[in-house]
């Protein structure tokens, strides 16, 4: 799948000697069943945030590459907060998020309403929205993420 997978890319670059062994197919498993958020928002983990800034910078490059796409698609993501609870946690995570480099805006139901037509605001407080998050096609990134690995010298079997 595509953890193994990127594990193999990874190693694979650094000069490593992998082999990948799947267990049937690639991506026939739960990777074929993931929804493919790319998201920055939503950690207070300094580490998890750097990891989330950096897929997203592989999942835009990788093309390049490997010339296979990952699907990735610069969609925007919005967070809503419903609760106030939720609002201070999500103005807390948007602060240590900004602080990391993350352009996380807050907005208002009107804005969230105008970004996201078929979103019910009647009780939304606030969006946090990154306008360059999105989505990656599961399939097609682990695809590219093997070529990457093959390149640099990987095998894989089954």
């Amino acid at each position: 799948g595509i953890i193994g997978t990127s594990v193999t890319y990874h190693l694979s670059k650094r000069g490593y000697e992998v082999l990948l062994l799947e267990r049937d197919q690639l991506t026939s498993g739960t990777t074929w069943h993931a929804a493919g958020l790319m998201v920055t928002f939503g950690s207070t983990s300094g580490t998890s945030t750097e990891l989330r800034k950096y897929s997203k910078q592989l999942y835009q490059s990788l093309e390049k590459e490997t010339g296979l796409s990952t699907g990735f698609q610069p969609i925007g993501f919005i967070e809503l907060a419903a609760s106030a609870d939720r609002l201070e946690e999500f103005r807390r995570v948007a602060a240590f998020n900004r602080f990391c480099g993350i352009e996380v805006h807050e907005i208002g139901p009107t804005e969230v309403q105008q970004l996201w037509p078929l979103c019910k605001t009647d009780d939304v407080l606030a969006g946090f929205y990154v306008e360059d998050d999105g989505r990656v096609n599961p399939v097609d990134a682990t695809r590219a993420l093997a070529k990457g690995a093959r390149q640099s010298g990987a095998k894989r079997g089954q």
